[in-house]
């Protein structure tokens, strides 16, 4: 790249900070797009059928990639489950080839009718397969919700209740799929095991911290560690409500998942297609191409999303003032799966509206009390924060200063997690519309 294009670009950065930060965004979502990853991975056709299984925010875009992908000539059939309105538009130079996988939606975070329908359709394609077979399985992020199929004693309305508790109780992602696994007949290996003798093979786009495999949508086609213990004793540390029949099964151990050795994953393959630290990495890239310094805090960040933001706010407080641990200008990344709390309202006060991005950002605005030379952006990278229609939101040294005009209190839309309501009056919602792919959150700062 030339000295001059690489000084425009700073200055394009230095100039709209806002578009600049939604560019490095775009950058991480791009890296992640199934169709520019699948190909390395994917196996020769099989001696007999091959069968396409798949749940997930990505699961739209994965399949398409497939459909792509695959010889015209080779069998291909399946059932792919993703999010309402995850199911990207067919790109113009594939249209011409057939259809063979279905893609069905269904809903995200809590399950539904649709998402039951599916998980039980892919459940009963799984018989007759034989060990001449290929299953291949597309798994991202959000398929613990689109794929479920509860325990027997557990209606989809005691899933729902328990999913709307784990997800506001402050439980990690690999808490909560734990109980999930163990009160599913698809997750936690289950489909794997359904799936033998054919042989499986697993595309996986991570969300989650360490990209764990059998975290990841909870698992369904790797092999599960945790045991029913385990998924008790988070029961009982979240005071999650369980019917007292299914509770009697988790302490007998009666709902136990396939472990690690099980001879059912013997032959099974697992690739990792896209991940955050991939796609962190890529936003850096673009950063650096513009002339700044770019700096990847981790890609598998917890903990309560406004302390997060704090935490972020006190780093770039450092170095726009004292220059340390990093020299100005420059952008931080990081990324992971934070969590939101949600606590009891007074009477008379609405919940509000917001996502794990949106909270950060309040949290981070909140702390940096208007600090010049610092903007950031914090989105989702499957574009939707939450259940609203925005991705994340941008918070800029004048954020706090444009509320209070309006007569808005950070500290009061805080209390009521109301991040949503507080950036769209502000016109500082990012507003994407999915994006099919997933690879969880990610929080952009740039400091000048």
């Amino acid at each position: 790249m030339t000295a001059p294009r690489t000084t425009r670009l700073l200055a394009n950065a230095i100039s709209d900070p806002r578009q600049f930060l939604q560019s490095l965004y775009q950058a991480a979502v791009r890296r992640a797009l199934p169709l520019h990853n699948t190909a390395a991975y994917l196996p020769k056709p099989p001696k007999g059928r091959t069968l396409v299984l798949g749940a997930g925010k990505a699961g739209g875009a994965m399949a398409q990639a497939v459909e792509a992908l695959w010889p015209v000539d080779a069998p291909l059939q399946g059932l792919v489950v993703t999010r309402y309105g995850h199911t990207p538009p067919r790109e113009a130079a594939f249209r011409h080839l057939p259809w063979r996988i279905e893609v069905v939606e269904a809903a995200h975070p809590v399950p539904d009718a649709a998402g039951l329908l599916a998980a039980q359709r892919i459940m009963a394609l799984t018989q007759g397969l034989t060990k001449d077979d290929l299953v291949l399985c597309l798994i991202s992020g959000g398929g613990s919700a689109l794929l479920t199929l509860p325990v027997v004693g557990l209606s989809l309305e005691d899933k729902q209740r328990i999913n709307k508790a784990l997800l506001s109780s402050g439980a990690n992602i690999g808490e909560m799929n734990c109980v999930r696994k163990h009160l599913s007949r698809i997750k936690g290996g289950q489909l794997a095991a359904a799936c033998a003798p054919a042989r499986v093979v697993t595309l996986a786009i991570s969300d989650v911290p360490g990209d764990d495999p059998s975290v990841i949508a909870s698992g369904p086609t790797v092999p599960d560690a945790t045991r029913c213990a385990d998924a008790l004793a988070i029961v009982k540390r979240y005071r999650i409500e369980v019917p007292p029949a299914v509770l009697a099964q988790l302490e007998s151990g009666a709902l136990e998942t396939p472990k690690p050795g099980n001879a059912a994953f013997a032959g099974h393959e697992v690739h990792m297609i896209a991940t955050p630290q991939q796609s962190l990495q890529a936003a850096a890239a673009a950063a650096r191409a513009a002339g700044l310094e770019a700096h990847i805090l981790s890609d598998d960040m917890e903990g309560e999303s406004r302390e997060v933001g704090k935490v972020h706010a006190a780093l770039a407080r450092a170095v726009a003032l004292k220059g340390q641990p990093f020299n100005k200008p420059c952008v931080i990344l990081s990324g992971g799966e934070t969590t939101v709390t949600l606590r009891p309202q007074p009477a008379g006060v609405a919940e509000g509206r917001g996502g794990r991005a949106g909270e950060f950002c309040l949290g981070l605005a909140l702390a940096l009390q208007g600090q010049a030379g610092i903007y950031a952006l914090a989105a989702d990278t499957d574009g939707i924060d939450g259940m609203g229609d925005n991705a994340g939101a941008y918070v800029a040294p004048d954020t706090m200063q444009r509320a209070r005009i309006l007569g808005m209190k950070l500290d009061a839309y805080l209390d009521r997690h109301d991040a949503y309501g507080y950036f769209d009056a502000l016109g500082d919602l990012v507003i994407t519309g999915p994006s099919y792919t997933n690879v969880n959150d990610f929080r952009a700062l740039l400091v000048l």
